[in-house]
């Protein structure tokens, strides 16, 4: 039997897999059991971002609506990860870093000057009535620590837009590259990540 976690990491090495999808397609789930399979370093932008919102009320504001942060706030609080000490040493699993179009080139020269090229794109796919559902059920299991965001259907709607609108393209470049993989996430959990190392080493095997 493959050991598919063992092919990604022989091939990774201290590169990383930048993890994109519509809200509630499982992004930092399966980013926080690739980076525990992989041996690697778990970096949220969304995480990032909103552990900064205390010292910036425009950007609570932003995000609270369903927005994405603007490029210049994404690029002097997210940018300056890639070159901590700590994560040298590591592969890096990322939770969409770079989600507005033309902040991939910026991501992908930071990660490739920290020793952490990017050697793929995942992108999460999700149907909108999977998405509500799984709102539904967050909001009643309180499992995203009862997100300020999460609460409205309008908001979603907005970050639905955003996701369409600015990360899509996005996405688009990493195909142009040869990078992206994409993995359908309607199943279980476990399916869904068992797809995700199998996806990713075929990819790896192939490249």
């Amino acid at each position: 039997m493959i050991d598919h976690g063992q092919v990604i990491r022989n091939w990774l090495g201290t590169g990383s897999i930048n993890i994109f999808g519509a809200p509630f397609s499982g992004k930092d789930t399966v980013g926080n059991r690739l980076a525990a399979e992989l041996q690697g370093v778990l970096l949220s932008s969304g995480e990032i971002l909103r552990n900064a919102q205390a010292q910036d009320e425009a950007l609570k504001n932003e995000m609270n609506s369903g927005a994405l942060a603007d490029t210049d706030k994404f690029r002097s609080i997210v940018l300056p990860y890639f070159a901590k000490e700590e994560l040298k040493d590591s592969p890096l699993i990322m939770s969409s870093i770079g989600r507005w179009a033309g902040e991939e080139y910026d991501v992908i020269e930071a990660a490739k000057n920290a020793g952490h090229p990017i050697m793929v794109a995942l992108q999460l796919e999700i149907s909108p009535e999977e998405m509500e559902c799984r709102r539904q059920l967050a909001l009643e299991s309180g499992d995203r620590g009862n997100r300020g965001d999460d609460n409205s259907v309008e908001i979603l709607q907005k970050r639905i837009s955003e996701y369409q609108e600015k990360t899509l393209p996005v996405l688009a470049t990493y195909e142009k590259m040869g990078l992206l993989v994409k993995v359908n996430t309607e199943e279980d959990r476990d399916t869904v990540f068992h797809k995700v190392l199998e996806a990713i080493a075929d990819f790896a095997t192939k490249n």
